[in-house]
């Protein structure tokens, strides 16, 4: 399996629903050193799973990343685009109750890019204002 690129363009976000696809995306993430990114089929819901574990040791995030990261997670939380409780990082990031595949790999591929320092399509995919 190819690591997806960077940044992943929203329709190569892979599908991870059920236990066997999940672990076989975060063993694929490992062993090409890249962040972990999928969404997975939740009900008539959607998930969106980012993990930068996964990378290995030398890759970072930096805190100001972090910030911005958490600043759009509470955006779509109080927009009520994702479930109260989301997962906000430094490291494992979780957003519930996404409305529809599309929208999941909308934010699926723009966190992963935030992770990798690239913070412009995060800001596209959750502007300041809604």
């Amino acid at each position: 399996m190819q690591p997806l690129p960077v940044p992943c363009p929203a329709h190569l976000i892979p599908v991870a629903t059920g236990t066997g696809a999940f672990h076989d995306a975060y063993r694929n993430a490992m062993m090409n050193s890249a962040v972990f990114v999928v969404i997975e089929h939740e009900g008539n819901r959607w998930t969106v799973k980012a993990d930068t574990l996964t990378a290995g040791p030398s890759h970072l995030v930096t805190d100001a990343v972090n910030e911005e990261v958490r600043a759009a997670i509470t955006r779509l939380v109080e927009r009520n685009e994702v479930d109260w409780g989301a997962y906000m990082g430094p490291v494992y990031f979780m957003m519930h109750g996404v409305r529809n595949e599309e929208r999941a790999r909308e934010l699926a591929a723009a966190l992963q890019a935030a992770l990798y320092g690239d913070l412009e399509s995060l800001t596209q995919a959750v502007p300041l204002t809604a």
